[in-house]
């Protein structure tokens, strides 16, 4: 018996390293091709770069670049990325602590609003929004069309309902006895949610930070709906486009300005990477 549990844990363990594996090879070969031409990369994408420092230079000229604006197009996508994460963090763990709170039919049903939310299409949307920026804009005079704002309202939107969920899920498990002894000792509503059970929510709220933060830094389709091409502000995905052209791809700059994309991903995952799984687990059961 167990000599069974010991041969099934090592088949276990072989298929979970094949499994990392394969998705660490797309990692692999974008590092090990960032410092080749492109001949080489054309010719044999898996052979090791004559010179290392090759991505250096790639890089160099990737941030010096006028045309390309990469050293702005970063700065931008930090900008949307950071604020987007702080609004979605504040206002859906906000909504969710009150949602779990009031236990009446309106907030099941707000709740569920949200919930079925999660499933709609973003290609369904993706015009009515644009069309409904502009009647906004119209009507109001506040461009949300090609600024930061109309970019970091969108993600707040599209990634409220995620995060609610998550924090829904999380706060279930706090008891409520601990808000209570806080009201009986004064504190005021945000005094209890800001001192209290916000400090309780760090696994949670570090697995929202990592899963919209991978999906705000990496996308493409809705800054390119919002922003456009040519435009003053752009995010990092939309400046790696401008090196593939419709007839010709330099494969070098592009390899090398997506492993600089890449970098602020791996950082913010190996700072809150202890929180991650324990806010999924948490959040799932409760």
């Amino acid at each position: 018996m167990k000599e069974i549990k010991r041969s099934s844990t090592i088949v276990t363990e072989i298929i979970t390293a094949f499994i990392f594996l394969i998705f660490l090879f797309p990692i692999f070969i974008v590092i090990l091709n960032a410092g080749k031409d492109p001949f080489s990369i054309t010719s044999n994408p898996l052979s090791l770069p004559k010179d290392w420092f090759q991505v250096f230079r790639n890089m160099k000229i990737i941030w010096l670049d006028p045309n390309l604006r990469y050293g702005s197009s970063f700065f931008a996508s930090i900008i949307v990325t950071v604020f987007s994460l702080l609004l979605i963090v504040l206002v859906s763990g906000q909504a969710a602590w009150v949602l779990v709170r009031t236990k009446t039919k309106l907030s099941q049903f707000i709740f569920f609003l949200f919930v079925a939310a999660m499933v709609i299409p973003f290609q369904i949307v993706m015009l009515p929004l644009v069309s409904w920026f502009r009647i906004v804009a119209k009507a109001t005079g506040f461009q949300l069309l090609r600024t930061y704002s109309g970019m970091i309202l969108s993600y707040v939107g599209f990634g409220l309902s995620l995060s609610l969920f998550m924090f829904h899920g999380f706060i279930k498990g706090i008891p409520y006895e601990l808000e209570e002894a806080a009201t009986i000792d004064g504190c005021a509503k945000w005094q209890i949610f800001y001192r209290i059970i916000f400090p309780l929510l760090k696994p949670i709220t570090a697995t929202v930070l990592v899963l919209n933060g991978i999906w705000i830094w990496n996308d493409y389709l809705l800054p390119l709906l919002i922003l456009g091409k040519g435009n003053k502000i752009q995010t990092v995905p939309l400046a790696v486009a401008n090196y593939a052209g419709a007839y010709v791809k330099q494969w070098d700059l592009i390899l090398t300005a997506v492993l600089l994309a890449m970098i602020p991903v791996i950082i913010l995952f190996l700072f809150l990477q202890r929180y991650i799984i324990k806010g999924m687990v948490s959040g799932s059961i409760k």
